[in-house]
């Protein structure tokens, strides 16, 4: 009988790192994962079925969290790509719906089953491939994505599991198993039909949270292709406006050439020159870049900024998309700090050059003197409505498109926003 015993505890174990798999993501590759795992869970697996083999179910089951839990974590934190309230939430929830399923089954199996272990097996094969199924088809996927999208909140919940978790183990099995001590078998059932109750509620509050984060990503899009359209609709209307003064400086010059006034055409000639390259903004070769930053100048002239554009790419083929998002919503930023600032205050310069592999943007402007922001914070808005407060986060997002990364900080009364891209990336924006 015995034997089904260490099967059911076998296939537990094994089924233990199936669902937490289909969860957590790991920082190595698939194949590197699967490796590591089975070396290390393996050699962990055995010692604890030896254990189990030799000591039998009572004494195991008072030092499992020794033998197993505590060293899985260990090995999963190491080679986890989530090293805070994510991956504990994530373990302790496979633990504790796999403690759950053991636990059940068995009771089911003291009391319905002769304690031929039967029963317990059988009860095994079905809920871990069932939950696994469940969690492959529903939650999977929903899972994974907010894992990537929500990186706050997670301390409360991964609290919550672990509570469960020594909860169940010590009324399960302290000081005796619970199938010893009848007299508080009722209170551990309402335990077992409190956790489940319990976990509904904490993934629809995620759920929730995934679906807030989608909304922002949507409203994110639109506020992009608004910015998006007034550029090209600036574009246009300056277009619109030179066509319609060309007339009089042709007009003009023709007077002026008919009445032999040469020098006076060539210098008339030069200040429609240097008029035309600032209505047409002549700051970057890229058309997409230089209609971002011909809008913006426009923006910041309206304000009376003091601003200076400094472009030293453009030639090459360049991620425009990724390039334009940065662009706009770093610009756009400053154009709302601009606004909050006295005239002679507005001051903003936009840099973008190459330093040997890498990309480098800095888009600085002045800022109020009660901002401040560590590098490698993220500043939090003050502003109100649903179209603020986005700007930065999908400046990083492009960032981390292109494998770069961003940094923000404040500094004599500054706000600066650096992005630095390696070249080698170009081709993934070019290809998406």
């Amino acid at each position: 009988m015995t034997m089904f015993r260490d099967l059911s505890v076998l296939w537990s174990l094994f089924h233990i790192l199936i669902l937490f798999m289909t969860l957590y993501r790991s920082r190595y590759s698939q194949k590197k994962t699967f490796l590591l795992t089975g070396i290390v869970m393996g050699m962990l697996i055995f010692l604890n079925v030896g254990g189990l083999a030799l000591y039998g179910t009572e004494v195991m089951g008072k030092v499992y969290i020794l033998t197993c839990t505590i060293p899985s974590l260990l090995f999963f934190w190491f080679i986890s790509k989530d090293r805070n309230g994510r991956f504990f939430f994530t373990f302790c929830t496979v633990d504790t719906v796999a403690l759950w399923i053991i636990t059940v089954t068995n009771i089911a199996d003291f009391y319905f089953g002769g304690e031929r272990y039967i029963l317990m097996l059988a009860g095994r094969l079905v809920l871990f491939p069932l939950v696994e199924w469940v969690a492959i088809r529903y939650i999977r996927k929903a899972y994974i994505e907010l894992q990537e999208s929500v990186p706050n909140g997670w301390g409360i919940f991964a609290c919550m599991t672990a509570f469960y978790y020594v909860l169940l183990a010590i009324m399960g099995n302290f000081p005796v198993i619970i199938t010893a001590r009848p007299q508080e078998l009722p209170a551990f059932l309402l335990i077992l039909v409190l956790m489940p109750m319990t976990y509904a509620t904490i993934f629809t509050s995620l759920y929730r949270q995934l679906l807030l984060y989608r909304k922002q990503q949507a409203e994110r899009v639109l506020q992009e292709q608004k910015n998006t359209l007034e550029a090209q609709l600036s574009s246009q209307q300056q277009i619109r406006k030179m066509k319609h003064d060309m007339k009089g400086y042709i007009a003009t010059l023709s007077g002026l050439l008919a009445s032999e006034k040469i020098k006076e055409a060539q210098e008339y000639l030069k200040g429609v020159e240097l008029e035309a390259g600032v209505l047409l903004g002549q700051f970057c070769t890229n058309p997409y870049l230089n209609a971002v930053l011909v809008h913006y100048s426009q923006k910041f002239q309206e304000l009376d900024a003091d601003c200076r554009v400094d472009i030293q790419v453009g030639e090459e083929e360049l991620p425009y998309m990724e390039l334009c998002q940065i662009l706009s919503n770093g610009l756009e930023n400053a154009c709302d700090a601009a606004r909050e600032l006295a005239e002679e205050e507005r001051e903003v310069s936009v840099q973008m050059k190459y330093s040997k592999d890498y990309l480098l943007i800095r888009i600085r402007n002045r800022c109020g003197d009660s901002l401040h922001v560590e590098k490698g914070a993220m500043p939090v808005t003050k502003k109100k409505g649903h179209d603020h407060g986005f700007g930065l986060m999908t400046v990083q997002e492009a960032a981390e498109r292109l494998d770069g990364e961003m940094f923000c900080y404040t500094e004599n009364g500054n706000f600066v926003l650096d992005v630095m891209l390696p070249r080698h990336s170009f081709r993934k924006g070019l290809a998406t």
